[in-house]
């Protein structure tokens, strides 16, 4: 596809002559206009925007597309702008994706006329082949749903192949990380469905002898065994972790009687856990209060034996204590991020001894992480949710950290300043964090970066003077910068702002 579609409603009237480069209003608009009021309402209820209207992050479908990708017998379908599809395909397999994405590709008159849904349905059919796959996950994008593509329209399943299509526009769901949300519960709708409607296969690994806890949120690989370890003197089990690897994990995790949210962003999730009957208790074994708590509430969402209770957390309890004297953590830290566990890791890193003045992340607050909030805020850490970079940036500047801890653009600007600095989703997240394998596993890394701080004056004094901006580098002269032509070019642009302005207001 060589030219950005115009977008349409379905009764095809233009709305936008942008295409997907359109602002998030007029995209709304015309969603709204095109019939998924009924969807985009429900995101906003899911995940209510505030007090600003979006943080920065990555494209939102990044999240539901690397779920789908790492299931097993599951294949992904994008309907989307080429540019939007090429990026998320880029970025899904830098960061690990080992199979194909499918695309549908449109222009304006597939996209007016209907067509793009015929392509869709015939791009299913042609893939829905038992012998390869259990389900299809098909996502439409911003432009897709902007112009209502039906993906409802879809049939549920054919020749045995289930058909789960979602819409992820930017301009609906905040982040990505709720995005995998999006997904994950349109999933575990479909298996409750079929679960009511009768017998379903067993997970491929059988059914544990125990009571389950399904954990709701993707973690570093050994925590769900730790968990389980820690649950064992209850009598309990660690269920499936939501989202899941495989189809026959959703009726495991369904069958879980009480589920963690580990990380309490699913809100779709947690509906449908709700709809079963289950229990959801919020938080995470994370130190030795957070350890101590998570443990009381299963235990309590379960009707254990108290003196059980107890027993697990005189079992793990004073292993938790050892490994965070063993592990201390000295210096002021920011911590920032989009995963949905910064209040976790922010809990972790103080009772570690770390000075954690302020936390931010790009999630929204709910029931499931107040008490971690009440926790920090108790300690006097200033807590943002649904931070801005802004907010993430201003909080670095007024503290003045030892570390700072987040996203790409926050550590960017760190070591502008010469504040040593990690990227929280591949330094922080890959790491346990539960009970006592993650008591003492951030100190390590935290301590060597903290300890760079001489490193970063260093390199900050020898770039010094390069210049930033239109003078970047190192010049024999000065630069021609031509702010005249910038002028000229500006009011072309608040000229054409004008306009549309204008054209709304008829």
């Amino acid at each position: 596809m060589s030219d950005a579609p115009v977008i349409h409603t379905t009764d095809g009237q233009p709305v936008d002559g942008m295409g997907c480069h359109a602002g998030a209003t007029q995209m709304e608009a015309a969603a709204r206009a095109a019939g998924n009021s009924e969807i985009l309402d429900r995101y906003a209820a899911d995940y209510p925007q505030g007090p600003h209207d979006k943080p920065q992050s990555m494209c939102p479908a990044f999240g539901s597309l690397r779920v789908g990708l790492r299931m097993r017998r599951v294949a992904t379908v994008l309907s989307g702008s080429a540019c939007c599809v090429y990026g998320l395909t880029f970025v899904s397999h830098f960061y690990g994706a080992r199979r194909s994405v499918g695309y549908v590709p449109f222009n304006s008159e597939s996209l007016v006329t209907g067509k793009l849904f015929e392509d869709i349905r015939d791009a299913v059919h042609e893939l829905a082949d038992p012998d390869r796959y259990d389900a299809i996950v098909v996502t439409n994008l911003c432009v897709p749903t902007a112009s209502g593509v039906p993906l409802k329209l879809l049939p549920d399943e054919i020749n045995g192949v289930r058909v789960v299509g979602i819409d992820v526009p930017g301009f609906g769901v905040p982040t990505h990380a709720e995005a995998k949300d999006v997904l994950a519960g349109a999933m575990l709708k479909y298996a409750r469905a079929e679960i009511m409607a009768g017998p379903v296969a067993a997970p491929a690994q059988g059914r544990s002898d125990r009571p389950t806890v399904a954990l709701l949120g993707e973690m570093f690989p050994a925590d769900p065994m730790m968990i389980g370890a820690m649950l064992a003197p209850m009598g309990l089990a660690a269920g499936p972790v939501v989202p899941c690897r495989e189809w026959r994990e959703l009726y495991a995790a369904l069958d879980s009687k009480v589920v963690a949210a580990i990380h309490p962003f699913y809100t779709a999730s947690v509906r449908e856990f709700q709809a079963a009957g289950r229990t959801v208790v919020g938080s995470a074994p994370v130190g030795y209060d957070g350890t101590m708590a998570w443990l009381a509430a299963i235990g309590a969402a379960y009707d254990v034996d108290p003196a059980r209770i107890a027993a697990a957390q005189n079992a793990f309890g004073p292993a938790i204590k050892g490994a965070l004297a063993a592990s201390p953590i000295k210096g002021r830290i920011t911590l920032s991020g989009y995963e949905g566990s910064e209040l976790l890791v922010a809990r972790l890193l103080i009772e570690s001894g770390a000075d954690v003045p302020y936390v931010g992340t790009a999630c929204a607050k709910t029931p499931w992480n107040m008490g971690d909030a009440e926790w920090l805020a108790a300690k006097g850490v200033v807590v943002q949710f649904r931070a801005s970079l802004e907010n993430d940036l201003a909080a670095m500047e007024a503290f003045a950290p030892d570390l700072a801890i987040g996203t790409t653009p926050v550590v960017q600007k760190a070591k502008q300043a010469g504040i040593p600095s990690l990227y929280f989703t591949n330094l922080i997240s890959a790491r346990p964090l539960m009970g006592p394998a993650g008591a003492g596993s951030l100190a390590q890394v935290v301590t060597a970066a903290m300890g760079n701080k001489t490193r970063m004056a260093t390199m900050r004094d020898f770039f010094e003077g390069v210049g930033t901006g239109d003078t970047a580098g190192i010049w024999e002269g000065a630069p021609n910068l031509r702010p005249d032509f910038r002028a000229a070019h500006q009011k072309k642009l608040d000229k054409l702002a004008r306009a549309a302005k204008a054209e709304e207001m008829i």
